[in-house]
């Protein structure tokens, strides 16, 4: 089993944090800090812990928060060195950045230096959020500068930042009824050199098809029609929600439409009693009868047994591919029926439905059983 993320943010963390803030600030008063810090510590988890270590930072940092926030961006260590962060070891600036959204509104420019230097070595996603509700006009101002940053994590806060629903995070409620500022700094970044931001324009891209998937659809359309590769797989994945839901114009910009002549020829699910703990084996034969190329774009749609007898759908990707004049093809997929913390399996009658260009095909039912 995997360790628990929080037993990765343990009391060697707090400690490590007063050291590097103890080589800029000599009198800053580690002991006391630490013990603050880690009391009630045990019970808490990653996110609270890192709550609980950024109010002992404002107990134990001087009370004018410009000169609190300076000295914490003094402290920090080397930027990372390039592309995605990975592992546990960044985590350490989760305080700083709890820190600066609770304590830095009223030093702005302070505040931004310090996200600025963050989000080089652990992101400020976060933290910005709480500067784009209460200084919107300035924040903005600012992300529209830092999306030509020379830096690849800067520009990515621009996009990752400002995500309606990003997670783990409070929605951003004035971008989800009005999107267009947001839209207007995820043109700036659309065709970015780095997978790692275009990968994050395409996340906030899907964020906003979820309240207004019309101006998704157009803004998407567009970018497709004008872009090379690098934007069409952007648009791909930004457009993977109403992908999975079969919206129509959503699968037509991707050249998949419900008039193409591709068929589902077969659906075989084996074996046709799951025990839970085990994997279920779709095959699906598709057909192309036509005399032209056909589009197929398939997902397969599970509904999945509740604890009290209904079902709720899930949709599994599966395959796109192009069927020549009188082709077959197969296409296979396994979904596990083991325990997760996410899904929980329960004994029934499930079905499964084919989505062929968004459209639904009955793929047949299975057991599953205890």
């Amino acid at each position: 089993m995997a360790t628990p993320l929080k037993e990765l943010f343990g009391p060697d963390v707090p400690r490590r944090i007063a050291g590097m803030i103890h080589a800029v600030h000599p009198t800053f008063d580690v002991e006391a800090f630490v013990a603050t810090a880690v009391d009630g510590f045990e019970g808490l988890e990653l996110t609270a812990r890192a709550r609980h270590v950024a109010a002992a930072l404002a107990r134990f940092l001087p009370d004018d928060r410009q000169t609190a926030v300076e000295l914490l961006t003094a402290s920090l260590g080397p930027p990372l060195d390039g592309g995605e962060a990975g592992g546990m070891d960044a985590f350490v600036y989760l305080p700083h950045v709890y820190f600066v959204a609770e304590h830095g509104l009223g030093c702005f420019e302070a505040s931004m230096r310090a996200q600025y230097e963050l989000t080089r070595r652990f992101t400020a996603e976060f933290s910005i959020r709480a500067f784009l509700e209460h200084h919107t006009e300035r924040t903005l101002d600012r992300l529209r500068v830092w999306a030509s940053d020379p830096d690849e994590h800067v520009r990515r806060l621009v996009s990752e930042g400002t995500r309606p629903r990003l997670p783990w995070a409070p929605r951003l409620r004035r971008f989800q009824q009005d999107p267009q500022p947001v839209l207007d700094l995820l043109e700036l970044l659309v065709d970015d050199p780095s997978e790692y931001v275009r990968r994050s324009v395409a996340n906030n891209l899907n964020d906003i098809a979820k309240d207004h998937p019309e101006r998704a659809i157009a803004v998407a359309r567009r970018w497709w029609e004008t872009g090379g590769p690098q934007r069409r797989r952007l648009v791909r994945h930004g457009l993977r929600t109403l992908i999975k839901q079969g919206r129509p114009e959503a699968l037509e910009i991707l050249g998949y439409t419900a008039a193409s002549p591709a068929t589902v020829a077969g659906v075989e699910l084996t074996p046709p009693v799951v025990r839970i703990g085990d994997r279920l084996r779709v095959t699906v034969t598709l057909s192309n009868p036509a005399d032209v190329p056909a589009g197929a774009l398939v997902d397969l749609r599970l509904h999945f047994v509740k604890a009290d007898g209904t079902t709720r759908p899930k949709v599994f990707k599966g395959a796109e591919l192009t069927l020549e004049p009188g082709a077959t093809a197969t296409v296979r997929r396994s979904v596990s029926f083991a325990q997760h913390t996410t899904r929980t399996h329960h004994p029934g009658t499930h079905r499964l439905d084919v989505l062929l260009n968004g459209v639904a095909h009955t793929g047949g039912a299975f057991e599953v059983t205890a």
